[in-house]
Protein backbone atom coordinates (compact mmCIF):
# COMPACT_ATOMS: atom_id res chain seq x y z
CA UNK A 1 0.00 0.00 0.00
CA UNK A 2 1.41 3.44 -1.20
CA UNK A 3 0.04 5.74 0.70
CA UNK A 4 0.40 9.67 1.00
CA UNK A 5 0.57 12.20 4.09
CA UNK A 6 -0.67 15.74 2.98
CA UNK A 7 1.36 18.72 5.01
CA UNK A 8 -0.18 22.24 5.37
CA UNK A 9 1.09 24.80 7.41
CA UNK A 10 -0.65 24.57 11.17
CA UNK A 11 -1.05 20.39 10.66
CA UNK A 12 -0.19 18.66 13.20
CA UNK A 13 -0.86 14.89 13.15
CA UNK A 14 1.23 14.08 9.84
CA UNK A 15 3.62 12.34 11.57
CA UNK A 16 1.46 10.05 13.77
CA UNK A 17 -0.61 9.42 10.84
CA UNK A 18 2.52 8.36 8.99
CA UNK A 19 3.92 6.43 11.87
CA UNK A 20 0.59 4.60 11.87
CA UNK A 21 1.00 3.64 8.52
CA UNK A 22 4.30 2.14 8.57
CA UNK A 23 3.92 0.22 11.72
CA UNK A 24 0.40 -1.19 9.90
CA UNK A 25 1.81 -1.91 6.09
CA UNK A 26 5.25 -1.60 6.77
CA UNK A 27 5.79 1.02 4.06
CA UNK A 28 7.44 4.50 4.30
CA UNK A 29 4.83 6.97 3.42
CA UNK A 30 5.32 9.64 1.10
CA UNK A 31 4.91 13.00 2.89
CA UNK A 32 3.26 15.91 0.42
CA UNK A 33 3.61 19.49 0.96
CA UNK A 34 0.64 21.58 0.46
CA UNK A 35 2.28 23.80 -2.77
CA UNK A 36 3.16 20.90 -4.24
CA UNK A 37 0.91 19.93 -7.45
CA UNK A 38 0.86 16.39 -7.96
CA UNK A 39 1.00 13.10 -5.53
CA UNK A 40 4.07 10.67 -5.86
CA UNK A 41 3.55 8.19 -8.64
CA UNK A 42 1.85 5.15 -7.74
CA UNK A 43 -0.58 6.68 -4.80
CA UNK A 44 -2.93 4.13 -3.64
CA UNK A 45 -4.20 6.39 -0.78
CA UNK A 46 -3.58 9.90 0.25
CA UNK A 47 -4.44 11.14 4.33
CA UNK A 48 -5.43 14.26 5.17
CA UNK A 49 -4.08 14.45 8.83
CA UNK A 50 -5.59 16.52 11.74
CA UNK A 51 -4.01 19.53 13.51
CA UNK A 52 -5.40 23.65 12.36
CA UNK A 53 -4.62 24.08 9.01
CA UNK A 54 -3.60 27.49 8.76
CA UNK A 55 -4.73 28.34 12.03
CA UNK A 56 -8.05 27.09 11.34
CA UNK A 57 -9.02 30.73 9.99
CA UNK A 58 -12.20 31.62 8.09
CA UNK A 59 -13.72 28.34 8.60
CA UNK A 60 -11.58 25.01 9.82
CA UNK A 61 -10.27 23.84 6.37
CA UNK A 62 -11.37 26.91 4.11
CA UNK A 63 -7.77 27.89 3.25
CA UNK A 64 -6.57 24.22 3.17
CA UNK A 65 -9.25 23.41 0.33
CA UNK A 66 -8.08 25.63 -1.73
CA UNK A 67 -3.76 24.48 -1.96
CA UNK A 68 -2.80 23.33 -5.06
CA UNK A 69 -2.22 19.93 -3.69
CA UNK A 70 -5.81 19.26 -3.40
CA UNK A 71 -6.85 19.98 -7.13
CA UNK A 72 -4.18 16.19 -7.69
CA UNK A 73 -6.18 14.68 -4.62
CA UNK A 74 -9.54 15.32 -6.23
CA UNK A 75 -8.12 14.26 -9.41
CA UNK A 76 -7.30 11.06 -7.04
CA UNK A 77 -10.46 10.53 -6.34
CA UNK A 78 -12.08 10.50 -9.49
CA UNK A 79 -9.97 7.96 -10.88
CA UNK A 80 -11.05 5.75 -7.93
CA UNK A 81 -8.06 6.31 -5.66
CA UNK A 82 -8.94 6.04 -1.69
CA UNK A 83 -8.72 9.34 0.37
CA UNK A 84 -8.94 10.03 3.94
CA UNK A 85 -9.50 12.49 6.18
CA UNK A 86 -9.39 12.67 10.11
CA UNK A 87 -10.78 15.52 12.05
CA UNK A 88 -9.25 18.91 10.30
CA UNK A 89 -8.74 16.59 7.29
CA UNK A 90 -12.55 15.78 7.08
CA UNK A 91 -13.33 19.59 7.50
CA UNK A 92 -11.09 20.21 4.48
CA UNK A 93 -12.97 17.46 2.96
CA UNK A 94 -15.95 18.96 2.75
CA UNK A 95 -14.52 22.19 2.61
CA UNK A 96 -13.09 20.92 -1.24
CA UNK A 97 -16.42 19.52 -2.02
CA UNK A 98 -15.32 16.19 -1.89
CA UNK A 99 -17.45 15.16 0.94
CA UNK A 100 -20.67 17.15 1.68
CA UNK A 101 -22.05 19.24 4.60
CA UNK A 102 -19.97 20.98 7.02
CA UNK A 103 -18.34 20.62 10.73
CA UNK A 104 -19.50 23.60 12.89
CA UNK A 105 -18.22 23.94 16.49
CA UNK A 106 -19.39 21.95 18.92
CA UNK A 107 -22.79 22.18 20.61
CA UNK A 108 -21.62 22.61 23.83
CA UNK A 109 -18.88 25.12 22.21
CA UNK A 110 -16.12 23.25 24.48
CA UNK A 111 -13.17 21.73 22.46
CA UNK A 112 -13.69 18.10 23.70
CA UNK A 113 -10.75 16.05 23.94
CA UNK A 114 -11.17 12.19 25.44
CA UNK A 115 -11.51 8.92 24.31
CA UNK A 116 -15.38 8.00 22.55
CA UNK A 117 -17.49 5.18 21.37
CA UNK A 118 -18.31 4.40 17.58
CA UNK A 119 -20.58 2.22 16.28
CA UNK A 120 -19.16 0.58 12.65
CA UNK A 121 -22.36 0.46 10.71
CA UNK A 122 -20.67 -1.50 7.70
CA UNK A 123 -17.49 -3.70 7.11
CA UNK A 124 -18.41 -4.16 3.58
CA UNK A 125 -16.24 -0.94 2.12
CA UNK A 126 -12.53 -0.62 2.02
CA UNK A 127 -12.08 1.14 5.37
CA UNK A 128 -14.04 -0.94 7.56
CA UNK A 129 -13.15 -4.22 6.59
CA UNK A 130 -11.35 -4.78 9.45
CA UNK A 131 -14.69 -4.05 11.45
CA UNK A 132 -17.51 -6.03 11.83
CA UNK A 133 -20.66 -4.54 11.19
CA UNK A 134 -22.30 -3.06 14.49
CA UNK A 135 -19.26 -3.06 16.63
CA UNK A 136 -18.23 -0.57 18.89
CA UNK A 137 -14.52 0.86 18.76
CA UNK A 138 -12.72 3.33 21.72
CA UNK A 139 -10.76 5.98 19.30
CA UNK A 140 -9.58 9.32 20.47
CA UNK A 141 -10.93 12.78 19.70
CA UNK A 142 -9.68 15.86 19.99
CA UNK A 143 -11.76 18.79 18.12
CA UNK A 144 -13.46 22.41 18.36
CA UNK A 145 -15.43 21.80 15.75
CA UNK A 146 -16.76 18.36 14.72
CA UNK A 147 -20.67 18.69 14.64
CA UNK A 148 -21.42 17.72 11.58
CA UNK A 149 -24.16 19.18 9.51
CA UNK A 150 -25.66 19.30 6.54
CA UNK A 151 -29.32 20.12 4.91
CA UNK A 152 -31.99 17.26 5.45
CA UNK A 153 -32.19 16.32 1.87
CA UNK A 154 -28.49 15.72 2.19
CA UNK A 155 -28.89 13.71 5.64
CA UNK A 156 -31.60 11.47 3.69
CA UNK A 157 -29.36 10.69 1.46
CA UNK A 158 -26.67 9.57 3.32
CA UNK A 159 -28.41 7.39 5.36
CA UNK A 160 -30.76 5.78 2.33
CA UNK A 161 -27.24 5.22 0.57
CA UNK A 162 -25.61 3.37 3.65
CA UNK A 163 -22.80 6.03 3.33
CA UNK A 164 -22.45 6.44 7.46
CA UNK A 165 -19.86 4.88 8.38
CA UNK A 166 -19.68 5.91 11.98
CA UNK A 167 -22.09 6.56 14.56
CA UNK A 168 -21.10 8.43 18.02
CA UNK A 169 -22.42 5.75 20.51
CA UNK A 170 -22.57 4.27 23.95
CA UNK A 171 -20.03 2.12 24.75
CA UNK A 172 -23.01 -0.92 24.24
CA UNK A 173 -23.57 0.45 20.55
CA UNK A 174 -26.67 2.43 21.45
CA UNK A 175 -27.44 6.05 19.77
CA UNK A 176 -27.87 8.43 22.62
CA UNK A 177 -28.11 11.97 22.91
CA UNK A 178 -25.84 11.91 26.15
CA UNK A 179 -22.77 10.07 24.22
CA UNK A 180 -23.32 12.26 21.18
CA UNK A 181 -20.18 14.58 22.47
CA UNK A 182 -20.63 17.43 19.95
CA UNK A 183 -24.24 17.28 18.76
CA UNK A 184 -23.67 16.32 15.19
CA UNK A 185 -26.94 15.35 13.28
CA UNK A 186 -27.86 11.79 13.53
CA UNK A 187 -24.72 11.11 15.43
CA UNK A 188 -22.28 10.95 12.55
CA UNK A 189 -18.52 10.71 13.23
CA UNK A 190 -17.79 9.14 9.64
CA UNK A 191 -19.19 9.04 6.03
CA UNK A 192 -18.56 8.23 2.42
CA UNK A 193 -18.75 9.70 -0.97
CA UNK A 194 -21.12 8.60 -3.54
CA UNK A 195 -18.71 6.49 -4.92
CA UNK A 196 -17.25 4.64 -1.96
CA UNK A 197 -13.96 5.99 -1.85
CA UNK A 198 -13.54 9.26 0.02
CA UNK A 199 -13.85 8.56 3.68
CA UNK A 200 -14.14 11.60 6.22
CA UNK A 201 -14.15 11.18 10.02
CA UNK A 202 -13.80 13.45 12.89
CA UNK A 203 -12.33 10.42 15.66
CA UNK A 204 -8.25 9.81 15.55
CA UNK A 205 -7.97 6.15 14.69
CA UNK A 206 -4.52 6.19 14.12
CA UNK A 207 -3.97 7.22 17.87
CA UNK A 208 -4.41 3.81 18.87
CA UNK A 209 -3.13 1.36 17.23
CA UNK A 210 -0.52 -0.16 19.76
CA UNK A 211 -1.22 -2.15 22.47
CA UNK A 212 1.31 0.19 24.62
CA UNK A 213 -1.02 2.73 24.68
CA UNK A 214 -4.50 0.97 26.06
CA UNK A 215 -6.44 0.26 23.23
CA UNK A 216 -5.71 -1.31 19.44
CA UNK A 217 -9.36 -0.16 18.26
CA UNK A 218 -8.37 1.87 15.62
CA UNK A 219 -6.20 -0.77 13.61
CA UNK A 220 -8.77 -2.68 12.25
CA UNK A 221 -9.22 0.67 9.65
CA UNK A 222 -5.56 0.20 8.69
CA UNK A 223 -5.16 -2.95 8.48
CA UNK A 224 -8.08 -3.34 6.05
CA UNK A 225 -6.62 -1.07 3.81
CA UNK A 226 -3.84 -2.93 3.62
CA UNK A 227 -5.96 -5.80 3.06
CA UNK A 228 -8.01 -4.28 0.20
CA UNK A 229 -4.65 -3.31 -1.66
CA UNK A 230 -3.09 -6.98 -0.98
CA UNK A 231 -6.14 -8.26 -2.67
CA UNK A 232 -6.41 -6.05 -5.32
CA UNK A 233 -2.92 -6.52 -6.54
Amino acid sequence: MRSAVLVFPGINRERDMARTLKIVSGNETAMVWHADTALPAGTDLVVIPGGFSYGDYLRCGAIAARSPIMDAVRAHAAKGGLVLGVCNGFQILCESGLLPGVLMRNQQLKFICRDVYLRVERSDTPFTRGYNAGQVIRVPVAHGEGNYIADGETIARLESEGRVLFRYASPDGIIDPDWNHNGAINAIAGILNARGNVLGMMPHPENHVERIIGSTDGRGLFAGLVQHFDKAA
